[in-house]
């Protein structure tokens, strides 16, 4: 008898995993030649339906009974080849039976490793959260978390693996904003560690996921303080190690200018916003007292003199991956000059 199982055809990597490339994978011949028993599969093309009957159309399958759950013998988890000759495992077709699970692990590991196969990407939901030990047990390791899943790896050659590591850095942005009375927006925060209490600073906050600096730097001031802006550039960015979780830390200041002028604060986490005199923000004891704060403050007013350029949002499409992205670099005379104190 000859069994066809169609793996994949023309199959696009899911987006959560960071691939675009859509692959094709080829039909698998599986060939059987079964022995006569009273199990046997009549499956040839001159079967009648006469037959059928006798056998019975449930066993037109290979099937083996585990735990009272039906399953085709020696099957592997539905997967995507990916451009680095490794698997990724289809999170949205796993088994929800733990006992099938562990065997078509067990299966799919012995015909990845035959087949030369290299790093295994396996992400579980949180409904299939009872499938983590056993994926563990087989010797995948934890690589990250998110809200609604695990994902485990696993690397099949000898030696060490060469799969990329987690996230390293966490990014974070703040903007300066001033108005045409030369005020800046600052705001307070309702939650700060004692020394902080009373101290007026910049919107800030973190970069969501998929968004890009200058939108999210808009997106914060906006949240805080309910002002609309428009994004000029980065005028300096900090790198920090060893922050949350021995997470890395970039931060982007970046200049905005104002749309609106009308304060809604943001209860949740802003104590109070407002415009201050820039005179009044730089004389704080905070700015004055640490280096890093009053050097920024420097460049700010150094780009309002136009004696500074900061880096200007240009997007550009690269060839390696045909999509589009965002280059930050200042530009000198051209007529395209971001530093004109605009």
């Amino acid at each position: 008898m000859e069994l066809k199982m169609l793996e994949a055809n023309f199959l696009s990597l899911p987006k959560e995993f960071g691939f675009r490339t859509s692959y094709s994978t080829s039909l698998v011949g599986l060939h059987s030649h079964p022995k006569p028993s009273s199990s046997k599969v009549i499956c040839s093309k001159g079967t009648n339906s006469g037959s059928i009957n006798k056998v019975g159309t449930s066993n037109l399958l290979f099937q083996s009974k585990i735990n009272g759950m039906n399953e085709a013998i020696s099957r592997t988890l539905d997967y995507f080849d990916d451009e680095y000759g490794g698997v990724i495992v289809n999170p949205d077709k796993l088994p929800s039976n733990p006992n099938v699970f562990a065997s078509m692990l067990q299966s799919s590991l012995s015909r990845w490793t035959i087949k030369g196969k290299k790093g295994i990407w396996l992400k579980l939901p949180s409904e299939y959260s009872e499938l983590v030990p056993i994926a563990v047990k087989e010797g995948f390791q934890y690589h990250h978390a998110e809200r609604g899943y695990v994902m485990l790896t696993y690397w099949i050659p000898e030696g060490p693996s060469m799969l990329p590591a987690n996230a390293s850095h966490q990014v974070g942005v703040g903007g300066f904003v001033i108005n045409d009375k030369n005020e800046v927006l600052v705001v307070q925060e309702k939650y700060c560690a004692p020394p902080f209490v009373g101290f007026w600073k910049i919107p800030t906050g973190f970069i969501q996921e998929a968004e890009e600096i200058y939108t999210g730097t808009v997106r914060e001031v906006k949240e805080e303080t309910g002002i609309d802006t428009e994004f000029v550039e980065v005028i300096a960015f900090r790198h920090a190690q060893n922050m949350a979780f021995e997470k890395s830390d970039l931060f982007f200041i970046g200049m905005l200018k104002p749309l609106s002028t009308e304060i809604k604060v943001d209860d949740h986490e802003i104590l109070a916003a407002k415009w201050m005199p820039l005179v009044e923000f730089v004389k704080q004891p905070w700015i004055q007292e640490d280096s890093m704060l009053k050097k920024v403050t420097d460049i700010f007013i150094a780009r309002m003199g136009k004696k500074y350029c900061g880096l200007f949002a240009h997007h550009l499409v690269s060839k390696f991956d045909d999509r589009s992205s965002t280059l930050y670099y200042n530009v000198v005379n051209t007529q395209d000059v971001n530093c004109n104190g605009t």
